[in-house]
């Protein structure tokens, strides 16, 4: 079996890439470009704009709706069916902008990577561009550098590499050129390798090429982002369920009447084509794609203002379906920012926020064996020094002090064998050595301890305690270093460290972490209360992963075996992990193909899954999950385009604001397909019974006036109700929900029959107990009656619309000022076509007297008391 290059020598690694640590030749680098091509990733190929705006129109309901149109036009209502037409396109050329950022994750990829390489060719050392890299060329490296390509290091010194946004690792790795045995080695953990994209924080490097483009890690990330397959969200999914049924009501009943009418013999085959247009227009919800496009852009507007931005209009919608937030942990739970949070010193452990240190040998250390600078951004350095830095900064002004007082003259820079980093300083001509690095390593060079000033001999006891504090420290998953400093009889003419690094006085520890957003453990809290399960993905160790997955409320501490790490997923198989995937809060050590079988086990388990994170690792997972949420400040561009919903705050809470919208946004939608299709349905009952009673049948014109009317501005009114306050103490809806649940389905059938019994019995009123003498006027005044009554029930059911279950008398009737706009518009719509003699003949209808608008209001408002009484016994069963 062939050897991967991190189980390689050096010598072999050079040798398997015929090449030297003299670099390539020219010659040679041609034909490699050939054979390998350019260091760069490929792009899947992007749809234009024109075929992103017909694609608009593959929906089976914009299908259904542009029949309508069609059907408006046949039935001579030219202005009715541009109407429809202008809805349609106002729709896609909505779906087209909210999605015109096509993914272009890849370019964001490419961005990334750094423009130049300093590189050994001809024996020369040359700056070339990356892009004409090629496996075996032999790159230089040095802090502040981005690693261009995939590399075997070949000589180091005091390298550290910060690799987070691959491998989700919060602190930089020590690298190093030693052979790594094994071949299902994380990629965390292979130390003499460097990866596209990362950066070199500290030290410097000399490496050779081992892959390029898309044969790097990063590459293989950029094919997986290439191979995803958008996933279908639960509101398209409701939708496409929604047109199907639709599609088979519409041609039923308009084929039912159209056979029955001319079996009947009860008027002509282009009358009854007429009428069964006319239902076929009756049944269609003309205004349901522009209500959930509107319903949905409001909602993101929303969003936006609590720093959740979308840029897929669904995602508003799929957040109020999530059952899973699977969250990366560095940067999302975490604060990605190294800091102190407990001080060892005088044989006392305290936390760092509350303790005065006061100027001593702890802080000389800390500010002294230090590498960090300063800058006009802040600090520059090691994360982990740094952090030493700032926490004096905020706690003193004496940092400047001190380094004033004590300049430096020499350094032995951190190694990865000894654990130890040593600056010597002097005061007043006195050299004196401090040293931070690993508590053990430390304490084998150390003989005395300074407590509260007095210097005294280490006892066993001593050491004893220290290894136990520092033991407790990184189980809790601090990062524990140890100071101590030596005064030097002379400035030192030889930098060893066996000479200058014993004899050392044991000064005190810290211990610094990642720390937690202060706002995720509420925002967990309020998670678990929504029925939502969170889970934490990172690439640290099994041990950190744990302790931060305990501080934030994720895991209790009885719960430590649902952690499981990316090694002992591999040796699952997809079954096995399907089966097992619930047992597990925690993923630890993953890789960036881990977190996508992890997403897919949830989804194979039927849950709806929302993926957070920040990193190129990421991006994977991002798309595969059914919502993507990408980080605005500190996420890379390519986890952001990968992304459906970017937090421009970086805030985990926001995740659950977000949620809450999308619950609220999915509510309202439901609300506006039940007033929406109870209404149409009592359309639909009423044309098919008057069609079946012989009696006069309302006018396409009269339909489509109605639904246009009383369909859209009420309904996108329902659209913006502020969210009912149990809505996030309700357990999430699941993949397999639709907007027919809890109920609906059966109160639109109820609603809708309500409505055509109501009609009906106006024109039934109207016909036994006539206003007029002439045939031809009873029969002119029940149709205009039973069309009054019809408009105006819909608009008094939109009031009871407003909660599905709860009585419209106990919230505030009229705090939706758009609702109670809409409606007076609506009715004022309704009523000119009677009321303005102009409209009289082209809507066929005929002036009513008092009496007669009396019944109609009468039986309108019979639909909103019936309905209330319907639903109190509801609730009084429920109970």
């Amino acid at each position: 079996m062939k050897k991967e290059y991190h189980q390689l020598s050096v010598e072999e690694t050079l040798h398997s890439l015929n090449t030297s640590t003299l670099g390539l030749y020219l010659d040679e680098i041609e034909k490699r470009l050939q054979q390998y091509g350019q260091n760069t990733l490929i792009a899947q190929k992007k749809t234009s704009l024109f075929q992103k705006f017909i694609a608009q129109f593959k929906d089976l309901m914009i299908i259904i709706l542009l029949v309508a149109a069609l059907i408006a036009a046949f039935a001579g209502d030219i202005s009715d069916a541009l109407i429809i037409f202008l809805v349609i396109f106002l729709n896609a050329a909505f779906g087209v902008f909210q999605e015109a950022k096509a993914e272009n994750a890849i370019d964001a990829l490419k961005e990334m990577t750094t423009p130049s390489s300093k590189v050994k060719r001809n024996k020369q050392i040359k700056t070339v561009k990356s892009i004409d890299l090629v496996p075996g060329d032999i790159i230089l490296l040095e802090a502040g550098d981005i690693i261009p390509a995939d590399v075997r290091f070949i000589s180091t010194s005091s390298l550290q590499v910060e690799e987070a946004t691959l491998t989700g690792e919060s602190v930089p790795v020590n690298k190093n050129t030693n052979i790594i045995k094994g071949i299902d080695i994380p990629l965390g953990d292979r130390k003499n390798i460097g990866y596209m994209n990362t950066n070199v924080t500290y030290g410097t490097a000399e490496a050779v090429v081992i892959s390029t483009g898309m044969n790097t890690e990063v590459g293989h990330i950029a094919s997986m982002i290439n191979s995803v397959n958008q996933t279908i969200t639960p509101l398209q999914k409701s939708i496409i369920h929604l047109s199907k049924m639709l599609s088979i009501l519409v041609l039923a009943i308009a084929l039912l009447v159209f056979i029955i009418g001319i079996l009947a013999d009860r008027a002509s085959v282009l009358e009854m084509l007429l009428t069964s247009i006319s239902l076929a227009v009756a049944a269609i919800p003309e205004g349901l794609p522009a209500i959930v496009t509107i319903t949905l852009a409001l909602g993101t507007q929303t969003m936006a203002r609590r720093h959740a931005l979308i840029r897929k209009l669904p995602a508003v919608e799929t957040l109020g379906t999530t059952e899973i937030i699977a969250s990366d942990k560095t940067g999302t739970l975490t604060q990605n920012k190294m800091t102190v949070e407990k001080i060892y010193q005088n044989d006392e452990l305290t936390d760092a926020i509350t303790t005065k240190m006061g100027i001593n040998n702890l802080m000389r250390a800390m500010i002294l064996a230090n590498d960090s600078k300063k800058s006009q951004d802040g600090l520059i350095g090691d994360p982990t020094e740094t952090a030493l830095i700032q926490y004096h900064l905020t706690q003193s002004n004496f940092v400047s002090q001190i380094e004033q007082e004590f300049p430096r003259i020499a350094s032995l820079p951190f190694d990865s064998e000894r654990k130890l980093m040593s600056a010597i300083v002097q005061k007043d001509k006195q050299p004196i050595l401090f040293i931070k690095g690993a508590v053990d390593e430390l304490l084998q060079r150390t003989t005395r301890i300074e407590k509260k000033g007095k210097i005294i001999q280490l006892s066993d006891e001593d050491k004893k305690h220290i290894l136990k504090v520092n033991h407790e420290l990184a189980h809790k998953a601090l990062r524990v270093l140890g100071f101590a400093y030596r005064p030097l009889s002379a400035t030192p003419t030889s930098l060893s460290s066996d000479l200058l690094e014993q004899d050392l006085i044991f000064v005190g520890m810290v211990g610094m972490i990642d720390p937690e957003r202060p706002e995720v453990r509420d925002a967990v809290t309020q998670a678990r209360l929504a029925g939502i399960r969170p889970l934490m993905i990172t690439g640290d160790h099994k041990d950190t992963a744990t302790a931060i997955a305990i501080r934030l409320g994720i895991l209790d501490t009885s719960q430590k075996d649902a952690v499981i790490t990316g090694s002992e997923l591999d040796r699952l198989s997809s079954a096995e992990l399907n089966s097992s995937i619930e047992k597990y809060s925690v993923f630890a050590r993953v890789a960036p193909e881990h977190k996508v079988r992890i997403v897919k086990a949830w989804q194979s388990k039927g849950k709806i899954v929302a993926m957070t994170g920040d990193g190129v690792n990421d991006a994977p997972a991002l798309k595969t999950a059914d919502i993507g949420v990408g980080m605005g400040i500190t996420g890379t561009e390519v986890s952001k385009n990968a992304s459906d919903i970017i937090l421009a705050d970086d805030n985990f809470a926001t995740i659950i604001v977000a949620v809450k919208e999308g619950r609220k946004v999915f509510a309202n939608i439901q609300k506006a397909i039940q007033y929406l299709l109870s209404a149409n349905l009592g359309e639909v009952l009423t044309l098919f019974f008057m069609t079946m009673f012989g009696w006069d049948i309302f006018a396409p014109a009269q339909i489509l006036w109605i639904n246009l009317v009383t369909d859209t501005f009420p309904a996108i009114a329902l659209g913006i109700e502020k969210p009912e306050k149990t809505i996030m103490k309700k357990k999430p809806r699941g993949a397999k929900s639709s907007f027919f649940s809890d109920g609906v389905l059966s109160s639109i059938t109820y609603q809708g029959i309500l409505e055509g019994v109501l009609t009906l019995g106006v024109y039934w009123i109207a016909i036994k107990y006539p206003f007029h003498t002439s045939n031809s006027l009873i029969h002119a005044d029940a149709l205009t009656m039973a069309f009054a009554t019809l408009g105006l029930i819909q608009l008094f059911h939109a009031f009871n619309s407003k909660s599905i279950r709860h009585s419209i008398f106990n919230k505030e009737l009229f705090s939706n000022k758009a609702f109670n706009w809409s409606i007076l518009i609506s009715g004022v719509l309704l009523s000119a076509t009677i009321f303005i003699p102009s409209f009289n003949d082209i809507f066929k209808v005929t002036p009513l007297a008092p009496i007669q608008w009396l019944i109609v209001l009468l039986s309108s408002l019979l639909m909103l008391v019936v309905v209330e009484i319907v639903k109190y016994l509801q609730r009084m069963y429920s109970k």
